[in-house]
């Protein structure tokens, strides 16, 4: 057996919605993160997305979740894997027309704010990192984690010199000793570890109702003309998580995820172990596109707003959420 033939499954039935498609359908641009592996990434290398659109598809590294939404906005993506809901939330607040279209992965662990070793901070001093240096990607989910923890240990935002970092630059300067603390996701938290703690662990954060995830997203344009391809896209990256979710794949798929990760092996099973992946059935139902995560992006808005992050939140997120795709994947 290929290694393609574990993922024909999704192909056979996305290639049914693919031939609908126009003939000269063009390529198209996926966005994707580096140092974030996920079992996409395994279809992506093995060619199934192409074979199962129809068409080529020119994947895009991005740092950052609202880079994603500039690239969007400007039409030089049309599939955004992974998006932090913060930032789609801050791109839609402000009138981008992007639509969610399914729950790419579920982490507490693999997102988080670390506090300099140096400073001997944990979560029983954390009033201490009042006019303290922070690394923070605005408008991402960390930063609406770094708000949230700040706001539960009554630190004043005001107190605080707030640096708009990258993650991987966040992780140089604290490295360096440039910043006290900093936030980030993926390989870049790890390497911020090394120099650091973290002031709340995944658990404690989801009991406070910090809950981080993110999602595959689109600009609702490109959506209303192209819902067959999406369908396509979401079915393979489905077929490609339940092919994870059985250990005896992982050996396969594992160092492919790597490397297209850009990691060893072994930091990917690590970040992989810290990752939950719904299924479609899981995914459409109350907790996350249901009515979970449109009442979820409400609360993000309302957080930022009264950070002064964003200027306002819209009155509902309910027509930020496109089901329509990944319901159709269950009839491939």
């Amino acid at each position: 057996m290929t290694r393609k033939s574990k993922l024909m499954g999704a192909v056979a039935g996305a290639a049914m919605l693919a031939g609908a498609l126009p003939a000269m359908a063009e390529d198209i641009t996926v966005a994707y993160f580096l140092e974030w592996p996920m079992p996409f990434q395994y279809a992506k290398e093995m060619g199934t997305y192409e074979e199962a659109l129809g068409v080529g598809i020119n994947w895009v590294s991005f740092d950052t979740g609202t880079a994603m939404s500039a690239a969007m906005a400007s039409g030089d993506v049309q599939l955004a894997v992974s998006q932090g809901v913060p930032p789609f939330v801050v791109a839609t607040s402000a009138g981008q027309d992007l639509q969610v279209l399914d729950v790419a992965v579920s982490y507490s662990d693999n997102d988080n704010c670390v506090v300099h070793s140096d400073l001997e901070i944990d979560k029983d001093s954390a009033g201490e990192l009042a006019g303290k240096k922070v690394a923070v990607p605005l408008g991402t989910a960390a930063h609406y984690g770094f708000l949230k923890q700040m706001s539960h240990f009554g630190v004043d935002l005001a107190s605080l010199e707030v640096v708009d970092m990258a993650p991987p630059d966040g992780a140089a300067a604290i490295a360096q000793g440039a910043v006290d603390m900093a936030c980030g996701w993926g390989g870049a938290l790890r390497r911020m570890k090394e120099h650091g703690n973290v002031l709340l662990t995944g658990a404690e954060k989801e009991e406070l109702g910090i809950l981080v995830f993110d999602v595959t997203s689109a600009p609702a344009g490109w959506l209303a003309e192209n819902s067959d391809m999406a369908a396509a896209f979401l079915k393979v990256t489905a077929e490609a998580n339940a092919m994870w979710a059985d250990a005896g794949n992982r050996a396969e798929m594992l160092p492919v995820i790597a490397k297209d990760a850009g990691m060893d092996p072994d930091a990917t099973m690590e970040t992989l172990a810290g990752f939950v992946f719904p299924s479609v059935d899981e995914q459409l139902e109350a907790k996350w596109l249901g009515g979970g995560a449109q009442n979820f992006m409400k609360g993000v808005a309302n957080v930022f707003v009264e950070a002064g992050s964003i200027d306002k939140a819209l009155d509902s997120y309910e027509n930020a959420v496109n089901t329509g795709p990944l319901m159709a994947t269950k009839g491939m």
